[in-house]
């Protein structure tokens, strides 16, 4: 399979993409957690450049591999604490959209706030949807892992 874009983008297409990952990392949010939730939907969507990325992201972290193979069943390990998990669930609920999926319900939202503060509750919600951008985007032109961007 052959990726199918074959220019880069424009410099201010960069420049606001920048502006936003800048923007998340200053939203007072742990990278180690920006980096879980930015591996747990890039899962969802089958991402695999975004995968490999959310994976080295977190281990300068200090993510361990035991966690990061459990991402994907996070419900069911004893690996990750509350606000992890409601991290997650938000990161699933704003990803999960398509065909009538309930999307961010009053629970989960409220199981978030209850960690967050508004602040980071947006910056959690900026990192879902600037991941699912890449995601689509990377999908959309067949960008595989190790292709390099």
């Amino acid at each position: 399979m052959e990726t199918r874009a074959k220019r880069t983008a424009e410099p201010d297409v960069v420049t606001a993409i920048q502006q936003l990952v800048r923007a998340v990392h200053a939203g007072g949010v742990e990278p180690r957690l920006l980096q879980l939730v930015h591996l747990r939907t890039s899962q969802i969507n089958g991402c695999s450049p975004c995968v490999v990325a959310g994976v080295e992201g977190a281990k300068p972290h200090g993510e361990t591999d035991t966690r990061l193979h459990a991402v994907a069943a996070w419900r069911e390990t004893p690996y990750f604490t509350d606000e992890e998990r409601a991290a997650l669930a938000l990161a699933e609920a704003a990803t999960r959209v398509q065909d009538g999926a309930a999307g961010v319900t009053d629970g989960i939202r409220e199981a978030a706030a209850a960690h967050f503060t508004e602040e980071q509750m947006g910056t959690l919600v900026l990192e879902v949807a600037l991941t699912n951008f890449f995601n689509r985007i990377n999908r959309a032109n067949r960008v595989r892992a190790g292709a390099g961007w």
